[in-house]
């Protein structure tokens, strides 16, 4: 039960302002996880869109400016891809007054202190310190990530065919790629503009309005579709469609330079749109790193408004409760005065390609933030063992989406393993250790879970079926911590629109 204790970090203290957190929240469970047109806007914490007043309340159960799942709602719609969930994690962060470090400059931090970097603009870790850490002291870590299955812009993306301007996409991730025809798309992503000056910076750029789309063939064509099933050739139908082509293409530019390469590459008409929402010259426009991404916003559904319907919730529903967690466990003067250990947050970029990335779990990100934390409050007398000695006080939570039962394919879950919306976090098992949970973590796990009165449920995959896998088994083998891998059951993981539930206190 000593182990138990020290996971501090899950034993969350309410916000002075804001409601209890719901990541392990005893009277706060959450909504089921798919989309529709409507939603709402409802943060403490000062908008990120230029545009705010387009999204507008859309349930009884959200309309308090304190509620945690309207905040969730908005931290969905803010966050279009892993560069925007980033800055907007990095937006509460410093509104609730975090330190921004430097990766590449020296660190100094002291007991009681609240500190945050990123990486590449599209990964985050954060941390507490303790007013009572002592140098060897554990670390109390929860894990996500921030990426999501979508399409992203090739370097190359403009393409024509026969009466229409198109744009070359890539798949990104194990997304089920059929449900992204017919729907309202757009662009979202980061972009390096030159300044007046000559220097380059980086900026984050959203369009909010349908911009592209991906149209079905009609059954006309192909009418046995609905006998053989619908199989697009990624490469030749998965083509988002950006305009007619009502003029000639504009002659090529003479200019030398980026601009030329550019106007080569993408479709002036995209630039020209950039340009306005960026405010800047197409010629200052020098590279783009775009997401095609739906225009529908996130909000709540069903006949008790008990329904979340967005996409992207795997995995920012995990992202958004560990912040959370984090941030409402170390909100008010005294909610460090008794703590001996490290409250970590880490949110990761690539986790739905492999994490092997700078900004990945499979870098050493967390493993040097703890070194560094520990050699700072060290004072110089760190001995060999003691970033060692740390890491073996220390207990990870690896926190993404579980796969809640589906009602018409129950057959695809083990009968005995069955999670199902309201019946707790889940603890995902494998013997194979595409999961890192062993008995003793998910003992560990469950303990502080009946301390907070709080349900959870096991999951194992079909022998007859493959296990997919996540963050955890590479951050329990690169920093050697103790870890669990678990998650909010939902329903049509990797599709665009997925759906969770929440039930009400």
């Amino acid at each position: 039960m000593g182990t138990v204790a020290r996971l501090q970090l899950l034993q969350l203290q309410p916000h002075p302002k804001l409601p209890k957190p719901c990541f392990l929240s005893p009277s706060i469970k959450f909504p089921y996880l798919s989309s529709a047109t409507r939603s709402c806007r409802f943060s403490v914490f000062p908008s990120l869109s230029s545009n705010a007043d387009q999204i507008h309340e859309t349930s009884s159960n959200a309309e308090s400016s304190g509620s945690i799942v309207g905040d969730f709602l908005n931290y969905l719609n803010e966050s279009w891809t892993q560069f925007h969930a980033t800055a907007e994690a990095k937006r509460q962060l410093l509104a609730a007054g975090f330190h921004l470090l430097n990766e590449s400059e020296e660190w100094e931090l002291k007991p009681g202190g609240r500190y945050f970097f990123t990486r590449n603009m599209s990964s985050l870790v954060a941390f507490s310190i303790g007013e009572k850490y002592n140098a060897g002291n554990g670390f109390h870590i929860i894990a996500a990530h921030t990426d999501s299955p979508c399409l992203k812009l090739k370097p190359i993306s403009a393409s024509s065919k026969p009466g229409y301007l198109m744009l070359n996409v890539q798949t990104y991730g194990g997304g089920l790629w059929h449900t992204w025809f017919d729907r309202d798309l757009s662009v979202a992503g980061r972009v390096i503009v030159r300044t007046d000056d000559g220097s380059f910076v980086q900026r984050l750029v959203k369009i909010k309005r349908p911009l592209l789309r991906i149209p079905t063939l009609a059954i006309h064509l192909d009418r046995t579709v609905n006998q053989d099933g619908f199989k697009p050739n990624l490469e030749t139908n998965l083509v988002p469609l950006l305009s007619t082509r009502c003029i000639e293409e504009l002659s090529e530019s003479k200019d030398k330079g980026p601009t030329k390469s550019l106007k080569a590459w993408h479709h002036p008409q995209l630039l020209e749109v950039l340009s306005r929402e960026l405010d800047c010259s197409i010629d200052d426009i020098v590279t783009l790193e775009l997401n095609v991404c739906d225009t529908q916003l996130s909000c709540l559904g069903g006949m008790n408004n008990e329904f979340i319907f967005s996409g992207r919730l795997d995995n920012l529903a995990s992202s958004f409760c560990a912040l959370r967690a984090l941030l409402d466990s170390c909100s008010s003067p005294g909610d460090l005065s008794s703590e001996d250990a490290v409250r970590m947050v880490a949110l990761f970029d690539n986790e739905e390609v492999g994490s092997d990335s700078i900004q990945g779990a499979g870098a050493p990100t967390i493993f040097q933030a703890m070194r560094r934390i520990v050699s700072c409050l060290a004072y110089d007398n760190v001995g060999e063992e003691t970033v060692e000695r740390a890491i073996r006080q220390s207990f990870l939570v690896s926190a993404d989406m579980a796969h809640g039962v589906h009602p018409n394919f129950m057959d695809k879950h083990e009968e005995n393993h069955r999670p199902q919306m309201q019946k707790g976090l889940v603890i995902k098992h494998n013997a194979n250790q595409r999961y890192a949970t062993s008995g003793v973590t998910a003992f560990l796990f469950k303990e502080v879970a009946k301390i907070h009165n709080l349900p959870t449920q096991e999951f194992v995959v079909k022998n007859d079926m493959g296990c997919g896998s996540t963050i955890g088994p590479i951050l329990a083998a690169g920093v050697g911590i103790r870890t669990v891998d678990c998650g909010i059951s939902q329903l049509s993981m990797h599709r665009y629109y997925r759906f969770d539930r929440f039930q009400k206190p």
